[in-house]
């Protein structure tokens, strides 16, 4: 018996340090394959991030009243019609968008999303307060003139953090 301890108990104790190795050694592969696995995953999706952001700047910038008044024949067209071809410009522009929100953050996109909602509140609260009988250009004017003195914009204020967690990847 003790002949048979003599043997087994070493035996033992070089299977128990075995195990321990090769559990450290697989334990140290598996991290090494999800570290390469995320470096090469970072490597591929880090541009598409970067084109999101880049496409969510732009839209922050052509739902400007200033950018999305340019382009427009005031001379042929009402209070009315420039309000509801804003509001559309706007909500197409954000819809067309829609899938860059799952390479911003959260906070990021909220603050996308607001800017879109208040940008058509005020586009809405701009032409309520337009008198009767006003025409297109002065309708542009006000709202320009309104959203130059209004501060810091919400599209203002989303630009700024979408640059800021931009810069954090790059």
């Amino acid at each position: 018996m003790v002949e048979i301890l003599r043997y087994c108990i070493p035996a033992l104790c070089v299977l128990l340090a075995t195990w321990f190795v090769m559990h450290q050694f697989y334990k140290n592969e598996e991290e090494k394959r999800l570290w390469e696995l995320k470096r090469l995953s970072q490597k591929e999706i880090s541009p598409i991030r970067v084109r999101a952001y880049e496409r969510l700047s732009l839209l922050l910038e052509r739902t400007t009243p200033e950018h999305m008044l340019i382009d427009l024949n005031l001379a042929e067209m009402t209070p009315l019609q420039v309000q509801a071809h804003l509001i559309h410009t706007i909500r197409q522009e954000y819809n067309h968008n829609l899938s860059q929100q799952i390479y911003v953050s959260d906070e990021v996109w909220g603050l996308i999303d607001n800017a879109k909602q208040q940008t058509v509140a005020f586009v809405n609260s701009i032409a309520q307060q337009m008198p009767d009988g006003s025409s297109a250009l002065d309708y542009a004017k006000t709202l320009i003139t309104a959203y130059r003195t209004n501060g810091d914009t919400p599209n203002e204020i989303a630009l700024q953090a979408l640059k800021n967690e931009a810069k954090t990847l790059l």
